[in-house]
Order: C-alpha cells, then sequence, then structure tokens
C-alpha cells in the first residue's frame, strides 16, 4: 500500500508530489495532520479518515476533512474526549469502542503527585536518575506564566531546572519552530 506523509513541515517539491499522488489516487493511505484537510489538498477517493487526538480538531475541521470525499467513514479516537464528543456520545450520534487491554510487552508506569513544595525531593530524584543514564520528560500545563491559571509553566520550569543540570535540560513546546523542536528532542 502507498502511504504518504503531510505535515505542515512538509515543503516544496516534496509536497506538491505528495498532494499530487493523494488526489490521483497513487496514496491509498494519507498519514499526517492539519495538512491534510487544507483546501489544496484533494483525494481521489476517500472513504475512511481516522482523527487521532479528536481533541485538537473542532468540528469544522473534521467537517472539511469529511466533505473530501463521499460520505467517507469518520474514526475518531482520543484518551481526553471533549465535551461534545460525550454527548455525541452519549446520545447515540456516536458508536463507542473502548480499548481496555494494553499492547502486549508494554512496560508498566509508575505515575506520582508530588506537591511543589517538594520540587527540591524532585529535582533530586531526577539527578539520581540522569546519573544512571536514564531520560526525564517534565510536562508542564502551561508554555509561559500566565495571571490567570495557577499551573506550572514550561518555560519558567526550563529555567529552574537548567540551574541545578545546565544543558541536559531541554524545552519543547508548541509555539516553536519543528527544527528547534527536533535539536531539543
Amino acid at each position: 500500500i502507498a502511504i504518504d506523509v503531510l505535515t505542515g513541515r512538509t515543503k516544496g517539491k516534496e509536497r506538491d508530489a505528495i498532494v499530487e499522488r493523494i488526489a490521483s489516487g497513487e496514496t491509498r493511505m494519507g498519514i499526517g495532520t492539519h495538512a491534510l484537510f487544507q483546501d489544496t489538498v484533494s483525494y481521489k477517493e476517500l472513504t475512511l479518515a481516522v482523527v487521532d487526538a479528536q481533541h485538537r480538531f473542532g468540528v469544522p475541521q473534521r467537517l472539511r476533512l469529511t466533505a473530501k470525499g463521499i460520505s467517507p467513514h469518520m474514526l475518531v479516537m482520543t484518551a481526553t474526549p471533549t465535551p461534545r464528543t460525550l454527548v455525541l456520545a452519549a446520545f447515540g450520534d456516536m458508536d463507542v469502542s473502548k480499548l481496555t487491554e494494553k499492547p502486549a510487552g508494554r512496560k508498566p508506569i509508575q505515575t506520582v503527585t508530588i506537591p511543589t513544595e517538594r520540587v527540591d525531593d524532585i529535582v533530586d530524584r531526577l539527578d539520581a536518575a540522569l546519573r544512571e543514564g536514564k531520560k526525564a520528560y517534565w510536562i508542564c500545563p502551561l508554555v509561559e506564566e500566565s495571571e490567570f491559571v495557577d499551573r506550572a509553566a514550561a518555560a519558567e520550569r526550563f529555567d529552574d531546572l537548567r540551574k541545578h543540570f545546565g544543558d541536559a535540560v531541554g524545552l519543547i513546546h508548541g509555539k516553536m519552530p519543528g527544527p528547534e523542536k527536533d535539536a531539543a528532542m
């Protein structure tokens, strides 16, 4: 099966070639981001659209995607359903399937909640983990500090952790250009 990936990072001749293959039907499966439902992308026979992390796409975007075919099937997947999705499921306008089993061979994940007052303990644990050659990801709900929301901001946490760990700390957020994200990873 011919598969192509189309994202906002796909540029120039490569993008033009992928869009042409999708339009001609040569590409049988297109995988990508919002780029797949832009006006410049047309499909020969779109019959199934799968939207992963559907909470990141609004109703207009899903409608634009399904309008690119003749009544294509729509499969939306999410681990964090929006209120609208919950209502559609509750009133029978959307069928629901639940995946209740973990993939085979999946390693156990341990999640722990520690109060902000114990941030020094967390930094000590990170230090020990890094010395063992392990990696850690610190995920913050905000990019920058907000006067309206009392939550940890990635930019502020990055500055704090950089004081302890120097260049071992990288910062990634949605406002950064793709190449900067790639470099940080």
